[in-house]
């Protein structure tokens, strides 16, 4: 089983689209390797399209337990307060929101795709901004599975897990990852994937170098071929 999408894949699906809004979400998903949250926020005012960048906004919404009688941090799995004792009936939830910005390169087919896109009447109004796409995650995550139905790809195999799942939007994301790692896996490679996906950890980076498998594969290959040189040698002059 497959571990993740090829950028030939994201092609085939690029092409079993529909119109092309559906299609300039796959692109979008795959060359950012933006988050699919981040994909459905952007706004045209958030492209530059004579720099060829885009500027992506992650909010990212963190819930925080307290107990109502000592104000202590509760976990969701608490009955009792670990500070005064108190059974938790209701525990005062607080939303804590972290807004991060970063700016992207973009590539030239995808800045004409959108140029094409915005002629064509394609963004939605919403509250005074024009959204490309003008739907909501669930709406996503099926328009990207049909498209790889009908592009004939298989599902995928998660390298940690096993588990057995189709084609969604965070693995565009994913498959955007890998491609880097695999094109470029040095320690500036892996600085700027890092800063390109906008993970605060570099270890939540680190990992798409475990899942492209190739350095591994490589080092262990290695292992074997002088050996295997060599036993080849021996065998071919015990059997002249």
């Amino acid at each position: 089983m497959k571990a993740y999408v090829e950028p030939e894949e994201v092609a085939l699906m690029e092409e079993a689209t529909t119109n092309l809004r559906d299609r300039l979400l796959v692109r979008i998903l795959f060359r950012l390797g933006c988050r699919v949250s981040e994909a459905l926020a952007l706004k045209v005012e958030d492209v530059d399209f004579v720099q060829g960048m885009v500027t992506i906004e992650h909010l990212k919404s963190r819930l925080k337990l307290s107990c109502p009688k000592c104000g202590a941090r509760l976990g969701r799995s608490h009955t009792f307060c670990p500070r005064c004792g108190a059974k938790v009936e209701e525990a005062l939830i607080q939303e804590q929101q972290r807004r991060r910005l970063r700016t992207l390169p973009i590539d030239d087919d995808t800045v004409r795709m959108l140029k094409d896109y915005i002629r064509g009447g394609g963004p939605i109004a919403r509250e005074g901004k024009m959204l490309f796409f003008g739907i909501n995650r669930h709406r996503a995550w099926q328009v990207v599975r049909a498209c790889a139905e009908r592009a004939g790809l298989p599902d995928l195999t998660n390298p940690e897990t096993g588990k057995i799942h189709g084609v969604s939007p965070h693995r565009l994301r994913d498959a955007f990852a890998v491609h880097a790692v695999k094109t470029d896996d040095s320690g500036d490679g892996l600085r700027l994937l890092q800063e390109h996906l906008g993970h605060t950890s570099f270890n939540t980076t680190a990992k798409y170098r475990k899942v492209s498998g190739e350095e591994h594969r490589e080092w262990y290959q290695k292992l074997w071929r002088k050996i295997d040189s060599r036993l080849f040698r021996v065998s071919g002059k015990k059997r002249g």
